[in-house]
Order: structure tokens, then C-alpha cells, then sequence
């Protein structure tokens, strides 16, 4: 983050996703990857990866679960605040957008991030499945994502909060 925030020249939002934000909330140790959003896009920063991704010899990747899902409504309002280096302001990416991505992707270690925010009280069921209904009339700009399957996984994991 610091590294990163020395080269941002205007007011810049990063939001971390997925295993960065299980890294810095301490239920993983390590990611294979920090995927990260940015806003306002800025030249400086994208220029400043490649030579980050060397010097740190980390992936990074751009992604959100805006990539993968339809984005939740009031995301950026719900995203975390973790730190500000220079110009640049680090968040969690909104915990049930990061949430609802992981029951769609269905892997193992997504399925028990999804326990840990849970468990963590990050994440409430019932609300949950609330953002679930939001999106799922937007699932068919998402071919990838059979509508029935994820609502049933959603419900699978908010018990009887859905409905």
C-alpha cells in the first residue's frame, strides 16, 4: 500500500478483493493474488504495477466482483476503510459483493471466506440474501451464471433467512 501510494498523483480508491482482504483480516495467512479496483482510474498507478508486481513479486490482478456478478447497490458506501497513503485510500471491497462472487465461483476456499465474513460478523444472512434479490433479475447480462443454481447456493448458505 505504500509502495503504491507514493506513486499516486490525484485522490485515488483502491478496494482489495478476495484473498487480499482474507490476508489482511487475518483468516489466511497468504493469496495467491491481490485482486484490486480502482477509482478513478489513474495513469500513474497503472503504470506504477508492473514495476510493483516485480518488486514485491506478488500477482496482481484487476478484478471485483463487479467482473463476476451484477454490482450490488450502495457498494462503495458499505466498502471498508483499511488505510490512506499519500493520495490513495485502501478499502475492503463491500463485503456482501465480495460475499455473493465467492457462493457464485462455488470453490472450496471461497466457500469457507464466505463462513469466515459469516462467522466474523461481516456479512449478516438475512441481508444477504436481500442483496441476492437485488441482483438476480440483472443475472442474464452474466451468461456464465445459471440463475437457479446460484439462488440455491445463496439459500444454501443464509439457511432460513431467505424468504
Amino acid at each position: 500500500m505504500r509502495a503504491l501510494g507514493a506513486q499516486g498523483t490525484a485522490d485515488t480508491r483502491v478496494y482489495f478483493t478476495g484473498g487480499a482482504t482474507a490476508v489482511l483480516l487475518g483468516w489466511r495467512a497468504t493469496t495467491i493474488d491481490v485482486d484490486l479496483y480502482f477509482h478513478p482510474e489513474s495513469d500513474a498507478v497503472f503504470r506504477a504495477l508492473p514495476a510493483l508486481k516485480e518488486k514485491l513479486q506478488i500477482n496482481l490482478e484487476l478484478a471485483s466482483p463487479a467482473d463476476f456478478i451484477p454490482e450490488l447497490p450502495g457498494w462503495r458506501k458499505r466498502s471498508a476503510f483499511i488505510a490512506r497513503e499519500g493520495k490513495v485510500s485502501y478499502f475492503h471491497y463491500d463485503f456482501y459483493a465480495q460475499a455473493l462472487a465467492k457462493i457464485e465461483r462455488g470453490h472450496a476456499q471461497d466457500v469457507g471466506d464466505v463462513g469466515e465474513m459469516l462467522r466474523r460478523n461481516l456479512v449478516d444472512p438475512a441481508e444477504l440474501w436481500r442483496f441476492f434479490q437485488r441482483i438476480e433479475r440483472h443475472l442474464y447480462r452474466y451468461p456464465a451464471i445459471d440463475p437457479a443454481s446460484f439462488r440455491g447456493a445463496v439459500r444454501g448458505v443464509v439457511g432460513e433467512q431467505a424468504e
